[in-house]
C-alpha cells in the first residue's frame, strides 16, 4: 500500500474545507472547522479509533490497549493562517492517523493506548490567543482568554459554545502526567535546512525560546540640504549600522536567529534628517542562555554604535518565551527509528513555536520534521512529497514500537 500517496490524497481532500480556493483558510470554530472534523473523524475511524470532541474543541481519536494502560499522544492543529498551505499542522494529523492504521494493518499491537489529537487553534489568527487545546491538557489554560474577541466582536466563549464545546469545562481537561507516556508532533520544517541537506526527514532537538526587544536610536533632525554631513546626528545611519552588526554577529552563533523585522524612522520625510528610529529585535535560540547572552551583546553593540554616530540608544525587552527542549530519551528513540529509513536525517531545532511547546508542561515531547519544497510555509505553494510523507509514516510506526511503558 502506498501510504504516502494516501496521505497526499487526504490532504487534497481536507484542503477543500476552506473559506476559498486560494490556498487554505480555516479558522477555529467555523463551518470550515466543522467540515474538517468530519473528515478527520473518518481518518481516525479507519485507524480503529474511537472519537470524541473535548470541551476545548480538540478532536480526540483513541485506540486503547488494556484497561488503565498509559497513553502516548500524537498531535497537531487543524487550523491555518489566511490563504495558507495544505500541509502546515494538518499533515501531522494525516500522518499520525495513517501510522496507527499501518500498525494495525501490519498486525502490531502496542502495549499502551494511542491518541491522535486534532487541536482547534494553534495559529492564533481568529482570536488573539492560541494553543488552548494543549494548554488545557497540560493544566496551564488561562480561562480569561475566553473573553477575547475576534474581528466581528464574537467572544471565544461564545464561538466555542455555538460550536458545541463547553468553555466553562476546559479547565477540567488536565491530564495526569503519570499516565501520559509522551507526545509526538510531525510537521513540515517550514525552513530550508532539510532540502539543503537533501534529507526527507529531520529529528527536532527542541523549540527555540523567543524574545522581542524595542530598540530606539535618537539623534537630531535638520534640513537635508543645509546640515553638513560631518555635523549630522543621523539616527537612521546608526540604526543601519546596528541592523548589519546584529546580522553579522548572529551568523557566527549556531542555532540562533536574530531578526530586525520592523523599523520606523521619524519624521520620515524626504527632506529631513531622521531624528529617531524605533525598531524591533527578535532573538530565537534553542538555549535560553544563548538568547539572553546575545541580547546583552546587542545592547553593547548598540551602545558603541550610538557613541560612534553621536546619537542616543535604548533597548527594552517586551516579550520572552523560554526554550522547550525535546525529551532526550524520545529524541534518541526517534533517531534510532529514522536512521534505517532516512539515513541522512539530521538533528535540528525548531525556530517556530508548535503545539508541542505547550504539551511539554504535561509530558515528554518529541518532534519529527518533514522536508518542504523551497522551505516554503504559510502560503499556497507549501508542498511536501508523497515519498517523504511515506517515510515519515514508517518512522512514526517504528518509533511507537520502541516506546517503553
Amino acid at each position: 500500500m502506498n501510504w504516502g500517496q494516501i496521505a497526499q490524497d487526504r490532504l487534497s481532500e481536507i484542503a477543500a474545507c476552506s473559506v476559498d480556493s486560494n490556498g487554505v483558510t480555516r479558522f477555529p470554530f467555523t463551518p470550515e472547522h466543522r467540515a474538517a472534523l468530519d473528515v478527520i473523524r473518518s481518518w481516525m475511524s479507519r485507524a480503529g479509533m474511537n472519537t470524541h470532541l473535548d470541551a476545548a474543541g480538540t478532536l480526540v481519536g483513541h485506540k486503547g490497549s488494556t484497561a488503565g494502560s498509559p497513553t502516548f499522544l500524537i498531535g497537531s492543529h487543524q487550523d491555518s493562517v489566511r490563504n495558507g498551505g495544505r500541509y502546515d499542522g494538518i499533515m501531522g494529523l494525516v500522518l499520525g492517523c495513517l501510522a496507527v492504521e499501518k500498525l494495525a494493518a501490519d498486525g502490531i499491537d502496542l502495549p499502551f493506548a494511542v491518541e491522535v489529537l486534532a487541536f482547534a487553534d494553534e495559529e492564533g489568527v481568529r482570536f488573539p490567543t492560541a494553543l488552548m487545546g494543549p494548554r488545557a491538557l497540560a493544566g496551564t489554560f488561562d480561562p480569561s482568554v475566553l473573553d477575547m474577541l475576534d474581528q466581528s466582536r464574537t467572544s471565544l466563549r461564545s464561538a466555542m459554545a455555538d460550536f458545541g464545546c463547553a468553555p466553562d469545562q476546559v479547565t477540567s481537561l488536565a491530564r495526569d502526567p503519570a499516565t501520559t507516556l509522551g507526545y509526538l508532533e510531525v510537521h513540515i520544517e517550514q525552513g530550508p535546512v532539510l532540502e539543503q541537506e537533501d534529507s526527507a526527514l529531520g529529528v527536532v532537538t527542541g523549540i527555540c525560546g523567543i524574545e522581542r526587544n524595542t530598540v530606539v536610536f535618537t539623534g537630531d533632525t535638520g534640513h537635508a540640504g543645509t546640515v553638513p554631513m560631518a555635523s549630522r546626528c543621523d539616527a537612521l545611519v546608526a540604526a543601519s549600522d546596528f541592523v548589519s552588526a546584529v546580522f553579522d554577529a548572529a551568523r557566527e552563533i549556531a542555532d540562533l536567529r536574530a531578526t530586525v523585522g520592523a523599523l520606523s524612522p521619524h519624521p520620515n520625510v524626504v527632506n529631513a534628517i531622521p531624528r529617531q528610529v524605533e525598531l524591533t529585535l527578535e532573538i530565537r535560540a534553542l538555549q535560553d542562555v544563548t538568547r539572553t547572552s546575545f541580547a546583552e551583546t546587542a545592547k553593547t553593540m548598540g551602545g558603541s554604535i550610538a557613541t560612534n554616530r553621536n546619537v542616543e540608544f535604548s533597548i527594552k525587552r517586551t516579550y520572552a518565551q523560554p526554550a522547550v527542549p525535546c525529551n532526550v530519551t524520545l529524541v534518541e528513540k526517534l533517531q534510532t527509528a529514522v536512521t534505517p529509513i532516512c539515513p541522512t536525517a539530521p538533528s535540528l531545532p525548531s525556530g517556530a513555536t508548535h503545539d508541542a511547546s505547550a504539551m511539554a508542561d504535561l509530558c515528554p515531547i518529541s518532534m519529527l520534521f518533514v522536508r518542504c519544497k523551497d522551505g516554503v510555509s504559510h502560503k499556497p505553494e507549501e508542498y511536501a512529497t508523497s515519498d517523504d510523507m511515506g517515510l515519515a509514516i514508517h518512522t512514526i510506526g517504528e518509533f511507537l514500537k520502541a516506546v517503553e511503558v
